[in-house]
């Protein structure tokens, strides 16, 4: 038996696919999109179980939608279970009053039944199963209660009868227009429905005598008939409320009182930046420094070993350099930093299951309007925090094309996971007692890059970004220690995964470059090897941003390209030491004491920070590039993409160098630095109200107009 899960955003309709089918389901993509797929059988029966996106309706107007409506129409499930928040009843119920115009069994579950009594609420079960003419299952899917009466139900035959909704008007048009339909089709009544909307996905249903009926019913009505029904739908559910759900007055929940703390106008941004900044604090600053201590002595007694133990089997010189400089030198380098992913990905993802980031996003939905983005992006910035490369596929949710593309070209901007390691390396190093300080001032660097550079692609290339952004704010929750854990694990498996691979390839390329003369004579003089001769060519290019003609820092930096986290490795290879990468001391030293061989000794404070800048911002790795083609929709858009965020990436870590620089020299200070930085606010304030004046229709109504 084929079963779909059906049901809003924030219902629980996870924790209950998870709950039905234990450990036992396979996660892939839906055919030709990158949303989640996941199928599962219920424990203790032979049922499949589809989980469908979560949706609030299904008219066809987003992906989510759309592949709930085909997978009901082509797949055709034995039964839906539709999952309905019990206490947001009437939000939850306009989805099943669509479910119920199918032709499949459905079967109506109230979850969260544990929150009722604490909300004051109380639903008459029984009243609302005859009123809906199905079965309703009162369950809790966070505390597994209810579950056994479910699946139960599952296996029960029931004829539900057909629901009134509408008036009479439309009910007997509705009735004509199903009887004009083939006799064989199944859901004629949901497909009438759309008829009568205009639905143009429905439209190869239509016959003369079908739009007869619906040209009869236009004059009758004063508005369009899409609002027609869905006022109809609305009124229904009022109805039905109203003998179903009672509610006494309780005090306010612990939500509503963190609400006005977390989304007060006044202090909520400040709160948000906080908490930013005690999230890198505690994985780049003191508390991730000193688990990668743990990690940077296995790695150097594991270089140790191989050494001596290639050396006693009589391994040949180059093979036990290719090991030791090569493979552990630039594989332990980047799984260095994986106690500082750790520590990271649990902060991210405890904010994410308090509910606290559904809040983050309302709070920046109208900062975000301004710019031609809106609520939704921050979706697929989350994400990217882990990966760019399904963060940039996440932007599919957003309906506004260039709204979409705009955010898939803005993602790679988010300090991602592989970017880490760099931000890592470089602040402990240069700004060890502020490496905490600096790695938070990254991350709102990347908001100040995504609102700069939304605002130069609204004004240029996307002039056509208007969507508005809904979401329903969910309970804040205590975070789940199971569901912490896998996620931690599932995205630091994957980086160990990458390290395993593709930076152990490239690690193997790095040493054989740095080995090998043009002539490929081997153990030459690492200026004269083949990887110093191609970044001597091409190292002036990051002179402004660094003060120095270093072919190191180039050919490392290009790397990136491949990988992100190939950016430490590369250079801990360059360098030619395993040990203490973390702290820096092998890649910055001055080649004194066996520390480092010099190479990058020429680094500053300003220089580290310019590249730790250029690094954040230029063009991602192949994989993010591969998903920005694919979002963009060729390989021309993607070019000029990469293009982009490259050349702003330069010029950023340019200023940020030419104005360190001095800053170190004493030919500024960061008072003079404060003052300009007003200045320059006043100056774009003043843009900024005049640009709005410009669009200002002269309407009556200013006093409540976004443009004020």
């Amino acid at each position: 038996m084929k079963i779909a899960l059906i049901g809003n955003q924030n219902s629980g309709k996870t924790t209950l696919f998870n709950v039905l089918t234990g450990m036992n389901a396979k996660i892939g993509n839906w055919p030709g999109v990158t949303i989640e797929k996941k199928v599962g059988t219920i424990k203790g029966t032979k049922h499949e179980l589809v989980d469908l996106p979560g949706i609030y309706s299904l008219s066809p107007y987003s992906i989510e939608e759309e592949i709930s409506r085909k997978f009901v129409f082509e797949e055709k499930p034995d039964i839906i279970i539709n999952i309905v928040d019990s206490t947001s009843l009437e939000r939850s119920l306009y989805l099943t009053t669509q479910l119920l115009e199918l032709d499949t069994r459905v079967i109506v579950v109230l979850n969260m039944a544990d929150m009722l009594e604490k909300k004051g609420i109380t639903i008459d079960v029984e009243k609302l199963k005859n009123e809906l003419g199905t079965d309703v299952i009162k369950i809790s899917a966070l505390k597994e209660t209810g579950i056994n009466e479910l699946v139960d139900a599952l296996s029960k035959n029931k004829t539900k009868y057909e629901l009134k909704k509408y008036d009479a008007v439309i009910e007997n048009e509705l009735s004509k227009i199903e009887f004009r339909l083939e006799k064989k089709l199944l859901h004629k009544k949901f497909i009438a429905v759309k008829l009568i909307e205009g639905d143009e996905r429905f439209s190869g249903y239509k016959s003369d005598e079908i739009n007869s009926v619906i040209d009869g019913l236009k004059p009758k009505y004063d508005t369009d008939l899409e609002e027609v029904i869905a006022t109809e739908r609305y009124n229904y559910i009022d109805s039905l409320k109203d003998k179903v759900l009672k509610r006494k007055m309780v005090r306010e929940d612990i939500s509503d009182k963190l609400d006005k703390v977390f989304l007060n106008k006044w202090i909520a941004f400040p709160i948000f930046v906080v908490i930013m900044f005690a999230i890198y604090y505690l994985s780049v600053g003191v508390i991730g420094s000193y688990t990668v201590d743990l990690i940077s002595l296995l790695f150097e007694n594991i270089g140790m070993w191989m050494e001596s133990t290639l050396a006693t089997l009589g391994a040949s010189e180059w093979i036990v350099s290719l090991v030791v400089d090569g493979i552990v030198a630039g594989v332990g380098a980047v799984l260095n930093f994986v106690p500082q992913l750790i520590i990271l990905f649990i902060c991210i993802s405890v904010l994410e299951t308090t509910g606290y980031m559904s809040r983050i996003a309302l709070l920046l939905d109208k900062l975000f309007r301004k710019i031609g983005l809106s609520g939704k992006s921050l979706i697929p910035f989350i994400v990217g925090s882990g990966c760019s490369v399904p963060g940039i596929m996440g932007s599919r949710i957003i309906e506004n094309q260039d709204e979409r593309k705009m955010t898939a070209i803005l993602t790679p901007f988010i300090p991602c996971s592989a970017k880490l390691p760099i931000i890592a390396l470089f602040a402990g190093y240069f700004f060890e007692n502020n490496s905490g300080l600096v790695s938070a001032s990254l991350y709102f660097f990347a908001i100040f890059v995504i609102i700069l550079s939304a605002c130069i692609m609204k004004k240029w290339v996307f002039k056509n970004t208007s969507s508005t952004y809904i979401s329903e704010l969910p309970n804040y929750k205590v975070p789940s220690a199971k569901y912490i854990f896998k996620d931690v694990f599932e995205k630091v498996t994957a980086f160990i995964k990458r390290a395993g691979s593709v930076i152990l390839i490239c690690s193997i390329v790095i040493w054989f470059l740095l080995s090998f003369s043009l002539n490929l004579e081997y153990g030459v003089n690492v200026e004269e090897s083949i990887l110093a001769k191609v970044g001597d060519k091409i190292s002036w290019v990051f002179y402004p941003m660094l003060g120095e003609n270093s072919w190191g820092a180039t050919v490392s930096a290009i790397q990136g390209l491949v990988a992100k986290e190939q950016v430490v490795s590369s250079m801990a290879v360059i360098a030619g030491f395993a040990e203490n990468v973390e702290e820096g001391s092998s890649i910055f030293g001055n080649g004194e004491n066996g520390q480092g061989t010099g190479i990058f000794s020429f680094f500053t404070a300003a220089s580290a920070y310019a590249f730790m800048v250029f690094n954040l911002f230029s063009a991602p790795c192949f994989g993010a590039i591969g998903a920005m083609k694919r979002e963009l929709g060729g390989t021309k858009k993607m070019l000029k993409a990469v293009v982009f965020q490259t050349i702003l990436a330069w010029v950023l870590a340019v200023i940020v160098y030419q104005i360190g620089s001095r800053i170190e020299m004493g030919i500024l200070s960061v008072t003079d630095l404060v003052i300009i930085g007003i200045i320059l606010c006043i100056v774009v304030a003043i843009v900024v109200k005049k640009e709005k004046n410009k669009e200002c229709s002269g309407c009556p109504y200013c006093k409540d107009c976004d443009k004020k």
